[in-house]
């Protein structure tokens, strides 16, 4: 299963009660974090949960209300005894722009490996998760990402013992590690079933609607998107800003088949979204007004077996 929690649901400045949009998740002692603007790392204590398990910081793009928290936040897991490295992904250019935040945090007690992203699409495996990084229409580069827990085929002991297996490599196998003993290979596919489904996020902010957006979120089982304007009147300020209505992100969920979307990034003007949420519901049912530290834990879907 995998936590989930909004940390922040502001576009362009906090807010008093709102903090800058981030969204942190948790997954078998791994968490993740996308983007990390200021106050992130005070909408995490908030929430109760720990910087220090923060193994991967996926950036969308590098204005600053994306970015703008992440030397305090970096300073505070080093203040945690952080040690192990941190990987962190996001459009060309990252470690310059890393590298210039970290004048106000020189030294860290870990590493920080860099993964730039320089095409329209990119698949990266980290600790656990399948990351999906494509690109968005936004005024600068700008990455949406999707998150993919993965799950593996169910276990068949019958067909161990039929290929007869020792069962000290059962557990190997049913990690999907191939075993090689005495001349045999034995494979994960001697022992399991067919993959089964998965669990998917996907996140996107600062974008104007775009065909990647709804190939990249089909099927998600939660699609989190920015709502910049919930008011009538702000079509044509969204279009000139590259920004997002509630009811084009509406529009994507429905065409995505997502079972729910999240809006968020909301302009600081909107003080009230849940005012402009039934347009939206219109137009996909199961949109929700995101909220600051808005959680879930998305899980397997049950299929009758263990």
């Amino acid at each position: 299963m995998l936590d989930v929690c909004l940390l922040g649901t502001s576009g362009m400045m906090p807010l008093p009660g709102r903090w800058l949009t981030a969204l942190m998740t948790r997954y078998n002692g791994s968490s993740l974090l996308i983007d990390c603007g200021e106050g992130t790392q005070i909408a995490i204590k908030e929430k109760g949960w720990s910087v220090h398990s923060i193994d991967i910081i996926c950036i969308t793009h590098f204005h600053g209300d994306h970015i703008s928290g992440l030397p305090g936040l970096l300073l505070s897991m080093g203040n945690s005894d952080r040690t192990k490295p941190v990987y962190m992904v996001g459009p060309a250019g990252l470690k310059k722009v890393v590298d210039c935040l970290r004048v106000i945090a020189p030294e860290l007690p870990y590493e920080l490996k860099f993964i730039e992203l320089n095409e329209a699409e990119h698949e990266i495996e980290l600790c656990g998760y399948t990351i999906r990084a494509f690109q968005v229409n936004h005024n600068i580069p700008c990455y949406g990402y999707s998150l993919i827990i993965k799950r593996g085929g169910k276990f068949y002991p019958e067909k161990a013992k039929e290929n007869n297996i020792p069962i000290k490599y059962w557990n190997l196998l049913q990690k999907g590690e191939t075993v090689e003993d005495d001349g045999k290979i034995y494979t994960p596919e001697m022992v399991l079933g067919p993959e089964r489904k998965g669990i998917k996020l996907t996140y996107c902010t600062d974008s104007r609607p775009t065909n990647s957006i709804i190939e990249n979120a089909k099927n998600a089982d939660l699609f989190i998107c920015e709502g910049m304007y919930g008011e009538k009147d702000k079509d044509i300020k969204a279009k000139e800003y590259k920004h997002m209505t509630f009811c084009e992100a509406a529009k994507i969920a429905k065409k995505a088949q997502v079972k729910e979307l999240w809006l968020t990034h909301y302009s600081p003007s909107l003080v009230r979204p849940e005012d402009f949420i039934n347009e939206a519901k219109r137009i996909f049912t199961n949109t929700k007004a995101g909220r600051d530290r808005k959680s879930v834990t998305l899980k397997f879907e049950d299929d009758g077996e263990d």
